[in-house]
């Protein structure tokens, strides 16, 4: 069985630990990241909704950076919006600051009823940045 090559950015490890999940894996080229929210270093939500998604894209961010990359490595977002008939205007008035300049990673947006008290999610598949084994 091949061990998974799991990417933690500095600081979170004993949060994703206690959920039980891994923040991004490698594989073939990709790095596929875990939905990230605007959680704060113990895990609670940033209240503002625009705060909370500045802080999803951050901790997305800082995984980005742990695999060596960054946003411009993007290729599939997902994003998970609760009530996106009132949130989605807000959220896309953030979302400028992160995304760079086109062409534009592919998007779909999905409208949900929770979030484990959050207001927004993303998730992606990025490329992978070679590692010094591969």
């Amino acid at each position: 069985m091949t061990t998974r090559d799991v990417i933690f950015p500095a600081g979170r490890q004993a949060l994703y630990e206690r959920n039980r999940y891994s923040p991004a894996i490698r594989s073939n080229g990709f790095l596929f990241v875990s939905g990230q929210v605007g959680s704060r270093e113990d895990g609670s939500p940033e209240t503002d909704l625009q705060d909370q998604v500045r802080r999803a894209f951050s901790n997305l961010d800082a995984i980005l950076s742990a695999a060596g990359g960054s946003f411009a490595d993007v290729v599939d977002v997902t994003i998970f919006m609760v009530d996106p008939q009132q949130t989605f205007e807000a959220i896309w008035q953030v979302v400028p600051e992160f995304w760079g300049e086109a062409p534009y990673p592919t998007l779909t947006a999905v409208g949900v009823t929770w979030l484990y008290g959050f207001d927004f999610e993303i998730k992606v598949i990025a490329r992978a940045p070679e590692t010094e084994e591969g």
